[in-house]
């Protein structure tokens, strides 16, 4: 199947074929049609599958269709929302990509930056709005933004909305949608409360399901080496001696482990950033786009942060921490070998995250390739159920030891002092 055999308009195929897009990913091929014939979508698809064209083509075809009946100044008829500022800015670029030989504008908010910027571009009338809910609330309730005309709603990222505690901005933003429209809803996971959720937005929706989370792309190769906690930072710089990662993508668990990472990458001369919650957005958008541009070799990512970064051609991924929930696994090294594309996973594991190992390999049902070539091996063995015992016995002792010492210190300092009974 080809692009052209969606029936797409001359305007928006240029564009794809200026994009090299000639073959639409599969959750393309099947949400297109639907949006096309004005269908509530029901979709589930894991990161990487090209869901963002997935609904952006067609609704860029609806809004052109629909030009002829506009008169004066633009109103919003498009509102995407999503959890992150930096995958707003991501699906703002690809509805100018594919929309660049058309006259349909679109424009992107977002908070933890100055508003007037956008409360300009809002003034000045646009047709397509991709939002993150509070500073979308926000605007709204100062009287910048009006939904009355929303005839195409977008929720995306939905189970990462839920996570990050905004159920209440959508529900408020859901109060405010005309009855009238076409919801189209994607998450990459559907448990209850995702579900519950898409039935209060949904009419009547087609479902479509593509590469559930328990799967990993076929062409991505996962690799892991196994060493202790304290020779993860050695082993990161002998495996970023291998030149051919000319650009990575490694996560950390943590924010202040982000930053310890990029201290140590630096001190060895190595190009990197790190982008999470406590950096300002003007600091995350630098470093992404200088990422881009290949003037950093190494972006360091907690998983949040990440969560939208769409790079072509992103090859290496690392794990620097093990996450402890094996669906995160599966979103992380989806951000390389992306719509068929080749990528590469390495995972460094220490002792303590060798379960979480087991759990991924579980839920992915396929072993990770061991290295054998690892010059800092894992040397400590994971405890077995007998020594897990013992270490909770001594835990226990050497807690009791410090209360009988504290009590003997403090009698001694004070004759008077009397343990109270309980």
């Amino acid at each position: 199947m080809t692009f052209q055999d969606l029936k797409l308009i001359p305007s928006i195929l240029k564009a794809l074929r200026d994009e090299n897009y000639t073959e639409p990913t599969s959750i393309q091929a099947k949400s297109i049609p639907l949006v096309l014939n004005k269908e509530d979508v029901l979709g589930s698809a894991q990161t990487g599958t090209g869901k963002t064209a997935a609904f952006a083509i067609p609704i860029l075809q609806h809004l052109v269709n629909n030009q002829q009946n506009q008169n004066g100044k633009r109103r919003i008829s498009t509102l995407v929302i999503t959890p992150t500022r930096e995958l707003a800015i991501q699906i703002g670029e690809s509805f100018s990509a594919y929309g660049k030989y058309t006259t349909i504008t679109n424009t992107v908010i977002f908070g933890g930056v100055n508003q007037r910027s956008q409360t300009n571009v809002l003034r000045q009338g646009v047709d397509v709005l991709i939002a993150t809910p509070g500073r979308l609330i926000d605007l709204m309730n100062q009287g910048y933004i009006s939904l009355q005309d929303v005839k195409y709603f977008v929720l995306d990222e939905a189970d990462r909305m839920l996570d990050m505690g905004f159920i209440h901005d959508i529900k408020k933003v859901l109060a405010k949608l005309p009855k009238q429209r076409q919801s189209l809803f994607f998450s990459a996971t559907m448990p209850k409360n995702i579900l519950t959720l898409s039935q209060q937005i949904l009419i009547n929706p087609k479902k479509v399901s593509v590469n559930p989370v328990s799967s990993t792309a076929e062409t991505i190769q996962q690799y892991l080496y196994t060493t202790n906690k304290e020779d993860k930072s050695k082993l990161l710089l002998h495996i970023l001696e291998d030149p051919k990662l000319e650009q990575v993508l490694l996560f950390s668990r943590t924010k202040h482990g982000a930053d310890r990472i990029v201290r140590n990458l630096r001190k060895k001369k190595i190009e990197c950033a790190a982008i999470h919650g406590d950096k300002s957005q003007n600091q995350r958008q630098r470093a992404l786009k200088e990422f881009k541009d290949d003037k950093i070799r190494v972006l360091v990512a907690t998983d949040i942060a990440a969560r939208g970064i769409d790079i072509d051609k992103l090859r290496y991924v690392i794990n620097y921490d093990i996450p402890n929930e094996p669906e995160t696994y599966v979103h992380r090294i989806g951000r390389c070998g992306r719509a068929g594309e080749e990528g590469t996973s390495i995972s460094i594991c220490e002792p303590e995250e060798n379960v979480y190992i087991r759990d991924i390999e579980k839920l992915i049902k396929k072993n990770i390739e061991v290295v054998g070539d690892n010059p800092f091996p894992q040397t400590d063995k994971p405890m077995n159920a007998t020594e897990k015992k013992a270490l909770q016995k001594e835990k226990q002792r050497k807690k009791q030891e410090f209360f009988a010492n504290r009590n003997k210190k403090r009698g001694s300092q004070n004759p008077g002092f009397r343990r109270k009974k309980r």
